[in-house]
């Protein structure tokens, strides 16, 4: 089977591109470097040709808001239309836990925006709603860091390895369309404060780490449970400490 990859060289994408490649599909890289540009719509009509599913893992190179919302929504109705003059028959799609609950943030708004272009759709679909990865755990304490204090939302996060996301990826592109959202999380919560120093501990980082009501996410304020899956979430099997002491964090 013949499965489009767009953002197929990113973190989650090489992943599934390698699972389907493992398992006998014909997985296709869609990115600028392979001739695909999903906001102009270059090359989408030739790669999209005998696709049976399309998933988009891509993300926005700018974190601006009119950037992000540009990007999301030019790409999605582009990829759309394109599937749709194609005949594709299933469209899978990763998105946040948490998105419709974070208004505040630009790109939280962009990716509600993308979900209800995809859901307006008449392409068959599946969206995958993941936790933060654990990969991402450094990116955000250096973005919350303020000399040698990193502050970070008073909130609770689960979050999630990059493997497990590309499983269930992997697993929604083979299934059938839901024609809704499946969420995924790792199995264990954490408050954002322990969850970034253990990360820093991991890399004897020596940075002091604070909760902070104020702290934003993303350019949102958290509520307690704003990136909380619901009950009935799909648990990822890898654990952030077995994460750490196979060395991901150094």
């Amino acid at each position: 089977m013949k499965i489009v990859v767009i953002g197929g060289s990113g973190l989650i994408g090489s992943k599934v591109v390698a699972r389907l490649g493992g398992q006998g599909h014909e997985a296709v890289v869609a990115t600028p470097k392979t001739g695909v540009n999903t906001v102009t719509g270059e090359g989408l009509a030739e790669v999209l040709k005998g696709a049976s599913v399309v998933i988009d893992v891509s993300n926005s190179p700018s974190f601006e808001d009119a950037a992000v919302m540009e990007f999301f929504t030019t790409s999605s109705r582009n990829v759309l239309a394109a599937e749709a003059e194609a005949g594709g028959g299933h469209h899978v799609a990763l998105s946040v836990v948490g998105t419709s609950r974070l208004p505040d943030s630009g790109y939280f708004r962009a990716k509600v925006a993308q979900e209800e272009l995809i859901a307006g759709s008449p392409i068959p679909y599946s969206i995958v709603h993941a936790t933060q990865f654990f990969e991402f755990t450094g990116a955000i304490a250096d973005s919350a860091t303020d000399g040698d204090t990193v502050r970070v939302p008073d909130a609770l996060i689960q979050p999630i390895a990059a493997d497990d996301v590309a499983d269930a990826v992997t697993r929604a592109a083979l299934g059938r369309p839901t024609q809704g959202i499946t969420e995924v999380a790792g199995p264990d919560r954490f408050s954002f404060e322990e969850l970034v120093r253990r990360f820093l501990q991991a890399q004897d980082d020596g940075r002091t780490v604070i909760a902070d009501p104020e702290a934003r996410y993303f350019g949102a304020r958290l509520q307690e449970a704003s990136l909380i899956p619901a009950d009935g979430a799909v648990v990822g099997g890898v654990r952030f400490a077995e994460w750490l002491r196979a060395g991901n964090a150094k």
